[in-house]
This record gives structure tokens, sequence and C-alpha cells, in this order.
């Protein structure tokens, strides 16, 4: 019984997820330019070589293992804090402070990125301008590669901060109050029970969102980086979700974007089933 329960699920997956990627690991053998005209020609492995040798593949991985790094601030330490401040807010006005906090998340990401686009324009955005204040020149935000893939970080994580939020405080009010209690009583200040109570008891929560993080960062970013930088300049923003599209869509070339999408998928199957042993492992329950 359970399992005709979960039935409409698995089937649903199988038809959106892994039937797509059974066609997609046929076409990495193929080479294809998407018209309906052109027969798809069988090249064997020669898609996957070719990726391998593309100097934008390194540059992609390097790009993403950044935003991961760069977005774990915004995904799990910011919106702790946040939800720890939250937690201690009753009523409805703490209602209205996750609303607030969560409401970047319903913007479209497109409409995020044109507002960002204006805010951080180089002449006449208001960011560049209170930098004049400072003294500090002008910034050409999505150009100067140096700084380039950090505006797209900091666009991200602005978008994400109130979805962590929000699973964190969540993970906080089912953290038991007979624990805190009782360290209260035994003298622990409020650093010690958060340190010592809260943390590890928060510890499946955190331990989710850094899965998260790790499996979709480039997911997350794909938008931004689609609408402000097209993975430039000088491939300093792209990534290994935008990196596939550029060369399916772009240079239609099908069967070198099959293939790297295959290679991700393989890589990011490793990293779930690793981060899958961490928590199970490292995740403290309360018995």
């Amino acid at each position: 019984m359970p399992y005709l329960y979960i039935l409409p699920a698995l089937i649903a997956t199988a038809v959106w997820v892994y039937w797509p990627l059974l066609g997609t690991l046929q076409l990495s053998f193929f080479q294809w330019n998407l018209l309906p005209t052109r027969t798809p020609i069988w090249v064997g492995t020669d898609n996957y070589q070719q990726l391998i040798r593309q100097p934008e593949l390194g540059r992609a991985t390097l790009n993403n293992i950044l935003y991961v790094l760069g977005l774990l601030p915004f995904s799990i330490v910011l919106p702790l804090c946040l939800a720890l401040l939250l937690n201690r807010v009753r009523g409805r006005i703490g209602t209205v402070y996750r609303g607030v906090i969560f409401l970047p998340v319903l913007t479209a990401p497109v409409v995020s990125a044109v507002v960002w686009r204006w805010i951080m324009n180089p002449s006449q955005g208001i960011l560049n301008q209170a930098l004049g204040i400072a003294n500090v020149g002008p910034i050409n935000w999505f150009r100067d590669p140096p700084v380039a893939l950090w505006a797209i970080v900091m666009i991200t994580g602005w978008k994400l901060l109130g979805f962590s939020t929000l699973i964190l405080s969540a993970g906080l009010s089912n953290v038991s109050r007979e624990c805190l209690e009782a360290a209260q009583i035994d003298g622990a200040s409020g650093w010690q029970r958060t340190w010592h109570v809260v943390i590890p008891l928060l510890s499946p929560t955190l331990l989710f969102m850094l899965l998260l993080t790790v499996l979709l960062s480039g997911q997350w970013t794909f938008p931004i980086i689609n609408a402000l930088t097209q993975g430039g300049p000088r491939s300093t923003t792209t990534n290994v979700y935008y990196l596939p599209w550029q060369y399916g869509f772009q240079a239609f070339n099908v069967g070198v974007s099959s293939a790297a999408g295959i290679i991700f998928f393989c890589v990011f199957l490793v990293l779930a089933l690793g981060l899958m042993r961490l928590m199970e492992r490292y995740s403290f329950h309360d018995a």
C-alpha cells in the first residue's frame, strides 16, 4: 500500500527526469545541430573527448566551486543569525519580518537582474554613487573580471537569503524546549544554549542547506548569469549549468552539450551520495 501512494510521484519523476536523461545520454554519442532536416551522426565518445579538451570546462568547474563558497554565507551563516533573531520576535511582527525577508524569493530572477543592473550601473547606478561618497571610483560590476563573479554571487545570495532563513526558522521551531529549559536551569548562558543545544539540534537542517548549496548553486546563478553577463567577461562568470546551454543553444552543438550534461550529472550524483552519508553521520537528533 505505501508504494501505491508514492506511485504517482515516481511516475512523474520517471517521465520528467529520467526519460529526458536517457535521451540526453543517447544524444551525447551523436553529432547534431538541432535542425530537423539534419540526421544525427554517430560519433561515439568523440563528444566527450572534445569536451575534455575545452579550456572552458575547467573554468566553469572552478567558477562553480567559487559560487558554492560564495553562497554558503547566504545559505547558512546569515540565515542562521537571522533565524535566531527572528525566533525571539513573537506575534504578528515576527510574521511580517519573515515575509519581508522572504519577498526577494518571490521576485522573478529576470526582474531581479534588471533591477540590480540599474542599481549597479557604472555611471548612474545608486551603488556607485554611494561608493563615490567614500571616494571609491566607479566599478563596472558586470564587465570587470575580478568583480563580475562576486556581483553574481551577491545578487543570487540576496534572493537566496529569505528561502534559507525560512528553512532554518522551521528547523528552530522543532528544537526541544525541554532541552533549552534544562540547560537554563543548569546555569547555561544564552550563548552556551545556542552553541551547545540549538546548533547541534539544528545540524540536520544546516547539513540539508549545505547539500542544496553544493548541488543547486549553479542552477540558482544560471538566470542571473544569462540576464546580466552571458558568461562573460572572458568566461569569468560561466558555470557548469551555463556551459552546456552555450554549447547547445548558442553553438548548436547538441552532442557536446549532452556530453557535458551527463558528466556533470555523474559528478553531482557522487557529491549528493557523499553529502547524504555526511548528513547521516553528523546529524544530531533529539532522542
